[in-house]
């Protein structure tokens, strides 16, 4: 990851425009190609970001402190810098996700074991399916032997969508997988998390685990 704190302008040039004018800045670039703004007065949520896959190419000549980030739509977040304060680069590895507690931990277990719970005709091909960015719950394939990766949470909210999102995005990328759609599945899932995994093609399942912890192991069931 590389931490550039720098007194700079932000550009957006995409779908729509945005502009930040000039102030000091936290600019994290991350390992993933991910580049995101950050301000010190907002928690963890940037300014302006681009996600991966995107490129980052830095100014030279007389646009020497320019840096152009854009993606594969062709968007592009044009970060101008007036001063750098501090930039370093440190490696953090291979994350090794989330440590879930035990209800958590115990759905996802519950749920592999019952993946026919998120539809007829699911398969199970492993829990815990490791990426560069931390361990997807849960991969399946659905009826028709598409792959879907599944994010469990406890309580859904918008934060476990954009970890899917993430998730998503680079599944996609491998060629033995893709395309792979995702399913969000809680036992609550908040509003505005729902209308952000809708928005964005991801499938909502409400889990109770109770009912899951009450099935029996003999599968077959008249009612």
């Amino acid at each position: 990851m590389r931490l550039v704190i720098a007194r700079c302008s932000v550009d957006y040039a995409g779908r729509l425009t945005a502009h930040l004018p000039s102030a000091p800045r936290l600019i994290l670039v991350k390992a993933d190609g991910s580049v995101s703004i950050h301000a010190d007065d907002r928690a963890y949520k940037p300014l302006n970001w681009m996600s991966p896959p995107c490129t980052l190419k830095e100014g030279s000549g007389d646009a020497a402190d320019v840096w152009t980030v854009v993606n594969k739509a062709g968007e592009k977040l044009i970060i101008t810098m007036e001063e750098i304060l501090h930039d370093s680069s440190h490696e953090l590895g291979v994350d090794p996700g989330l440590i879930k507690d035990g209800v958590e931990a115990h759905l996802q277990e519950l749920l592999a074991d019952r993946i026919e719970t998120l539809g007829e005709g699911y398969t199970l091909i492993r829990r815990e399916y490791f990426t560069a960015i931390g361990p997807v719950d849960i991969l399946c394939r659905d009826a028709d032997g598409g792959t879907v990766a599944v994010e469990l949470k406890r309580r859904g909210e918008i934060d476990g969508v954009e970890q899917l999102t993430r998730y998503l995005e680079l599944l996609n990328r491998d060629p033995h997988l893709a395309p792979v759609k995702g399913i969000f599945a809680a036992q609550e899932i908040k509003p505005q998390a729902r209308v952000l995994a809708t928005d964005r093609g991801i499938d909502c399942v409400v889990l109770d685990y109770d009912a899951l912890r009450g099935i029996e192991d003999d599968k077959l069931r008249l009612f």
